[in-house]
């Protein structure tokens, strides 16, 4: 029986899109190849399931309440590794027990989408281990806490990343610009009136609102607007994993309209992407990059301080999108979308998309790596 390269994809659960991006390029790499076994894991809720959800939920309050906070330390560690007492910290949690893993598995490869568990695997080659090691960045930039010694390849979203990393002092032959994995699906087009069908729409022009997997905090007055306009405007809310507010927004009297769509978390955004005119979301790279192939204008409400930004800047500088400065802007993107024919009815992914796939996919340069 032929031998199946295995590939060990490792991230955490710091928001979903680095571990979407890794279950995107696992996906990818099987359907490239029958000889391809892949694995995802996220290190923290593995090793730790009780800790790590109080570590999240941590994290998640601060960005929530304290966003300035998590920009002070993104730019405090901007062109810095991780520093001394995150690395004790990590040697203390995960060092011992991923090693034992790693024997038991027995990857061909390891692939990161989070600079944890990047840190953790490229400690350990630095201590003996025999493995490539493949970093996934999966933003608009380069963060210092992404670099660490006994990285083979790094995989980055766009050329300025690439030249970012170089100027670091990492080898331009370890750097590959293959954009951010996503799920192949998104590549996929989909036949809008079965869509509407399926999902209960109507073909009038249509608003998908995001903010990742953990939801939309904060944006009850950007809601709020969006309904004020439903007589004209069809509303898709995803609220992701926030339950909290999937059944706030669902007690509501102002959003028990016909043209009002509540979604908590599905699989299926690219096909609400299909039928969708405008989103308006959150900044987060892997939500923007599917975006950016379906080729629907977005409006960025809120952007984090740190990596959001960054993100933020890229789209908005290229005509992707355009950063929601006052509620003003709602109804401007509005009014114009009530004069036009709504994309689900007569306008296909081709017509509109703004990003062409990527001459090297990121499976498949992964896969010329490993010789598959």
């Amino acid at each position: 029986m032929l031998y199946k390269k295995r590939v060990l994809l490792l991230s955490e659960g710091f928001g979903s899109g680095h571990t979407q991006a890794a279950h995107a390029l696992a996906v990818g790499l099987r359907r490239r190849s029958p000889h391809v076994h892949t694995k995802v894991m996220e290190l923290g809720g593995f090793f730790h399931p009780t800790l790590a959800p109080l570590i999240l939920s941590a994290y998640r309050r601060t960005i929530i309440h304290s966003p300035k906070l998590v920009g002070i330390m993104y730019r405090a560690q901007y062109k810095k590794s991780l520093n001394r007492f995150t690395q004790l910290a990590l040697h203390r949690l995960f060092y011992m027990q991923t090693a034992t893993m790693i024997e038991q598995l027995r990857p061909d490869a390891i692939v990161c989408t989070h600079p944890i568990p990047n840190a953790i695997i490229a400690r350990l080659k630095r201590l003996g281990m025999q493995l490539p090691l493949y970093t996934v960045i999966t933003d608009y930039d380069a963060h210092g806490t992404w670099i660490a010694d006994g990285v083979t390849s790094y995989f980055v979203s766009t050329d300025e990343v690439r030249i970012k990393l170089v100027q670091r002092g990492i080898k331009a032959d370890n750097i590959r610009v293959t954009g951010i994995p996503v799920h192949p699906n998104f590549w996929r087009d989909n036949d809008p009136a079965i869509l509407n069908t399926r999902f209960g729409l109507k073909p009038m022009p249509t608003v998908l609102v995001m903010g990742g997997g953990w939801g939309i905090p904060a944006h009850k007055e950007l809601l709020l607007r969006l309904a004020s306009w439903c007589d004209h405007i069809q509303l898709i809310v995803c609220t992701g994993n926030n339950s909290d507010q999937m059944e706030a927004l669902a007690k509501n009297p102002i959003f028990d309209h016909p043209h009002i769509h509540l979604f908590g978390f599905t699989n299926e955004i690219d096909k609400l992407m299909d039928v969708s005119d405008l989103l308006i979301t959150k900044p987060g790279g892997m939500t923007c990059t599917e975006a950016m192939i379906k080729g629907i204008p977005m409006l960025f409400c809120t952007p984090l301080p740190g990596q959001e930004e960054k993100n933020c800047q890229y789209f908005t500088s290229r005509g992707y999108g355009r950063e929601i400065i006052s509620l003003t802007d709602i109804d401007l993107a509005c009014e114009r979308l009530k004069a036009c024919v709504p994309r689900s009815s007569s306008i296909t992914r081709n017509s509109l998309s703004g990003h062409p796939q990527p001459l090297t996919d990121c499976s498949q340069v992964l896969m010329d790596l490993l010789s598959v």
